[in-house]
């Protein structure tokens, strides 16, 4: 079987499962045992598919024809043109989330050497890593409830070679010393209302990263609390959530002191501390 025929079979597989992504999926799972990139497939499409090789691919075929993600059995992602490493206990870095790092390196003040990113809910660690990466010299700590989640951002971390503190804790809650006005927080954190209907794939990653209580807001109440609580607030706060929920989530923002000032589609950015005054350019 060639290249071409097995990734022809691979589709049909998928497709007939309701996989809206077969024909790309088919090639990354290929690829990867291939240890050989999509253009390369592309380009050896007469070369033989050994039996061995198959054997290995089969298992993927039939976890992702049950609409495991597609993230999951690779055991990677990409986010910001970066690979990172995800599992099982972590939610796969989202596409959108990526304008949450765009905007931060617009703030005024990103490029300045005491400014601190404090990503809560860090996940996989994908946030925090690449602000590191996007702005070097900022300090960087991440929090998270979950001791796996940090494992798996940890060895983000170490991949991609940035010191990150990372700490456990519920949001804000294990920051000991009081922000100060060269903070920003990044929230991506958990926004779908809990009777929202997900897809299959959704399904099987951890509800405590998807679901945020009957209207999806109740990570965000938590954390605009907390944040309220210092006696120097965040300068900024970027959230992320769906644009139904951002009205009301500029309200709940509002009763703790922070001005919504601007939304990109799914993120939010909401200012705090002694910053009501500056103003700046969002504009791409």
């Amino acid at each position: 079987m060639t290249i071409s025929v097995w990734l022809a079979y691979a589709k049909d597989k998928l497709e007939s499962a309701g996989i809206g992504t077969a024909r790309l999926d088919s090639q990354l799972l290929l690829a990867d045992i291939l240890q050989q990139d999509r253009s390369w497939l592309m380009a050896h499409l007469d070369t033989i598919v050994t039996d061995e090789t198959r054997a290995q691919l089969e298992p993927q075929l039939l976890e992702r024809a049950k609409h495991v993600p597609l993230a999951y059995i690779r055991g990677k992602t990409e986010f910001y043109g970066r690979e990172f490493l995800v599992d099982k206990r972590v939610l796969e870095p989202r596409p959108e989330s990526e304008t949450m790092i765009d905007i931060l390196k617009k703030l005024p003040g990103s490029n300045e050497s005491n400014l601190e990113i404090i990503d809560v809910g860090t996940g996989s660690g994908a946030l925090a890593i690449t602000a590191k990466l996007e702005l070097p010299q900022a300090t960087v700590v991440a929090t998270d409830i979950d001791p796996g989640c940090l494992q798996v951002a940890e060895t983000n971390a170490s991949k991609h070679h940035v010191d990150i503190n990372f700490t456990q804790g519920d949001l804000l809650e294990p920051i000991s010393n009081a922000p100060g006005l060269s903070v920003v927080t990044l929230a991506n954190l958990p926004y779908v209302p809990d009777d929202y209907q997900i897809n299959q794939a959704a399904m099987q990653e951890p509800r405590l990263a998807i679901f945020g209580g009957s209207d999806g807001l109740d990570p965000y109440r938590k954390l605009f609390a907390q944040a309220a609580s210092f006696y120097d607030k965040p300068s900024y706060i970027l959230t992320e959530s769906l644009p139904p929920q951002q009205k009301q989530l500029a309200l709940i923002a509002a009763r703790h002191g922070f001005r919504q000032i601007q939304t990109d589609d799914f993120i939010q950015v909401f200012q705090g501390g002694h910053q009501q005054g500056v103003a700046y350019n969002t504009e791409s």
